[in-house]
């Protein structure tokens, strides 16, 4: 069982945007990597069907005995879970399709919405000294999404640099903000984070232009560029980091993690 009263213990940062294909899970992984390369000890949770961190993270589908399914149905034991990632340094708790039908079987369960925060909050996870954990949530706002925002202290929202990027927004804001009056009133954004940014393409700055315009300092700095290395890094089963370490994509999330870190720190003085 979670013991509530524990004092706050790791960072718990919800990856998120209903839309598919905007570097959500890309984005968890290579800001997870940058994050132990500073020092940090990093659990990524897999919080989508697909499971797709988790194989770009060298955990192969027949490997997952135990996953988030099993987490947030079962009372499974931490050590059965949390895998080591092919990233020296970064865990991670698999996902498989099993997920897919956990909004059905937990609809009739009275804490359905809270089952993720208390495991993330039991008493075993104060072993792994995590300082982070990064959920990567499913392209939906479903059940699962709502689970990742009521365990996480904020949300981190890639916005990929196309035509219409900003129209999706909103529904994800209002989700935000019926979480955060229904059950978790510290939610907050961490901030909006670009990606697939090529600087040569005036749509990529008109974006870039309304996304600062519109949500102003809650647009990261840095731009996550569309690059290369970043694309193949998955069918390799590793971060950007490792597989190009000198890369624009690695440089990029790295700058990210540097700025998160800056972000929290001054939170905290």
């Amino acid at each position: 069982m979670a013991d509530l009263s524990r004092p706050t213990g790791p960072r718990i940062v919800a990856i998120a945007n209903q839309k598919g294909g905007v570097g959500k899970t890309t984005t968890a992984i290579n800001l997870a990597a940058a994050l132990v390369e500073q020092g940090f000890r990093v659990l990524v949770v897999d919080l989508d069907p697909q499971g797709n961190a988790s194989t770009g993270l060298g955990v192969e589908a027949p490997d997952r005995d135990m996953t988030t399914y099993d987490l947030l149905v079962d009372d499974v034991d931490l050590n059965d879970v949390i895998r080591e990632s092919s990233f020296d340094g970064l865990f991670i708790i698999p996902a498989t399709v099993d997920l897919s039908s956990a909004d059905i079987e937990l609809i009739s369960n009275e804490k359905r919405s809270f089952l993720l925060h208390d495991a993330l909050r039991q008493t075993a996870m104060d072993s792994f000294s995590w300082d982070y954990i990064l959920i990567d949530c499913p392209p939906s706002l479903n059940l699962l999404t709502v689970n990742a925002m009521v365990a996480s202290h904020s949300v981190l929202i890639p916005l990929q640099s196309e035509f219409f990027a900003l129209e999706g927004l909103s529904q994800l804001m209002m989700t935000i903000r019926e979480v955060r009056q229904t059950a978790n009133a510290g939610l907050r954004i961490e901030g909006v984070v670009l990606t697939m940014f090529d600087k040569r393409n005036n749509l990529s700055q008109q974006v870039e232009q309304d996304a600062r315009d519109n949500l102003g300092d809650l647009v990261f700095t840095t731009v996550i560029p569309r690059n290369v290395r970043v694309s193949e890094a998955p069918s390799y089963a590793v971060p950007v980091l490792s597989y190009d370490p000198n890369s624009q994509g690695a440089q990029a999330y790295r700058a990210l993690a540097e700025e998160l870190i800056k972000k929290h720190n001054k939170a905290t003085a």
